[in-house]
Parts: structure tokens; sequence; C-alpha cells
């Protein structure tokens, strides 16, 4: 078996700083997919970037926790605030997505609204995800899938991290990520059950906002079989939307890694790579 690398980035679409990014990964650098935030403050922004670059595969990064919701919150009002944007306490937000009917009635509209949001910029989708992994909640992923089909979705990401190579680049294995690789199997089945193409391994959770150069330099000597995807957050600079929801991240070191010579050699040395068609 060969191996195929997708190179991808998250929110698309929050602000000007992380579609900059994303357009000079693209250009400059390995990426080739980027998952649009259609909610988000600056998507009108990415929706023009995206236009210029054809060989960007934009999909859908469906919010469903910590971000804006694009129906009015007077529709939707058991899952938003006054402002619109969904809570970030993704365990008390995942009981109430399985339990309670009508907070499930209005999670599935606002899933299909987003997935007509997307639609309506004329953009081809290529693949779906959500924000903080939410497909992983079976109610949630379910709601994906079936808004997705009619939108002709044809890819998911399934964010099943192997331990044994992430333990074999130095991440000690936890109990949760243990738990998630196991957890992912029922999104996998889940998908495929749907027709749906899945990769066979995600790469960005363990190391999520902190992609650097060294680690990718790990990652790529250890890379497995198959096709895998590895997820950045990359952006042009910090900015007050990024202090305030991702702090600690690291998307200038992000950017500058997917813009590196000595990547893109290490990653074409182990695999199949074409960040514009892989």
């Amino acid at each position: 078996m060969t191996r195929q690398v997708i190179f991808s980035a998250d929110d698309f679409g929050l602000c000007e700083a992380v579609n900059e990014g994303i357009e000079r990964a693209h250009r400059d650098g390995l990426l080739g997919a980027a998952s649009l935030m259609v909610g988000g403050a600056a998507v009108e922004d990415a929706v023009r970037r995206a236009r210029r670059m054809p060989g960007l595969r934009v999909g859908l990064h469906v919010v469903a926790v910590e971000g804006p919701a694009v129906l009015p919150p007077a529709e939707i009002p058991d899952l938003v605030d006054a402002d619109g944007q969904f809570p970030s306490d993704q365990f008390r937000l995942g009981l109430r997505y399985f339990f309670v009917p009508e907070v499930r009635t209005q999670l599935r509209a606002e899933i299909r609204a987003q997935f007509e949001a997307f639609a309506a910029t004329g953009l081809h989708l290529d693949h779906a995800d959500a924000h903080k992994h939410m497909q992983m909640h079976p109610s949630v992923a379910s709601m994906i899938i079936d808004a997705g089909w009619v939108h002709g979705l044809r890819r998911l990401r399934v964010p099943t991290e192997p331990v044994a190579v992430m333990s074999a680049c130095g991440v000690r294995p936890t109990v949760g990520a243990r738990a998630m690789e196991i957890w992912s199997g029922l999104l996998r089945r889940q998908a495929l059950r749907a027709g749906l193409e899945v990769p066979d391994a995600v790469f960005g959770i363990a190391w999520s906002g902190a992609m650097t150069e060294e680690r990718l330099l790990r990652l790529a000597a250890r890379l497995p079989e198959g096709c895998s995807e590895i997820y950045f957050h990359p952006a042009s600079r910090r900015d007050a939307t990024l202090d305030r929801l991702m702090p600690e991240y690291c998307h200038e070191q992000e950017l500058t890694a997917l813009c590196s010579a000595e990547i893109r050699a290490a990653f074409s040395k182990m695999s199949a790579l074409n960040p514009t068609e892989v």
C-alpha cells in the first residue's frame, strides 16, 4: 500500500489573518485543502480568496460548539446565546444533543443551514469536518451525513490519530487518546455505511495548534501506509480574534512549517505528495 498525504487547514473564514495564512500556505506551500467556517466574521473574504485558488479544495467546517451559528438566535434559542454563539461546554452540549428532542431539532436545522450557506457560495463541496471534532458525536455525525448528502458530500474527516505512530514520535499515550482512537471507529463505520470516503489516519490532534517543522519531520519519518490527513491552523499574524479564542496556538509557526522546503522534501520522500490533487 502506498502513502498519500492531504495537508488541510481549519477555520477558513474565522478572521482575515487565518484567511491570509491559508492563501499563503496554498500558494507557497503544501496546503491542499481548507475547511470553511460559514458563520465566520471573515467568510466573504475567505470565499473571494478561494475563488482565486481553484486548486484549493474547500469543505465545510461545521460549527456546533464554541463558534458562530448561521441561523438567527430566535430560531435556535436552545443552541446559542443572544449573539448567535454556541457555548464552549462540549460535554454538556453532547448530553443535550443526545437527550433533548427540541435541541436536536434545532441542531439539525442549523447544520442543514450551514450546508446551504456553503452551497450559496458557489464553491464545490470537497469534504466536511467539524469544529472541535464534534462530528465524533453520533447525533451530530448523522446530521452532517444526512445534510451533506443533499449537497453532494463525498468525504468526511474521521479523527483517528494512531496512538502507536504518535508514541513513536515521542508522544506518551494517554487514556483520552486511546479512547478517541477506539471511539472514532463508530464514526468511521457511520461514514463508510453512507458511502463516504474517509482518511486512514488523521494527525493534528495531540499537537493541535503546534504542528511545527520539528514535529512534522518526526511524523514524516513514521508516516503510516494509506491516506493520512494532517490538519493545521495557519495564520499570517496574531490578531484579537486568535488571541481571544486560541491564545496558546502557534499559528505563524504552522504557516512556516507548511511553506518549508525541508518539510516538502521529507514528505515527498515518504509519500505520494501532490498538495493540490492528493
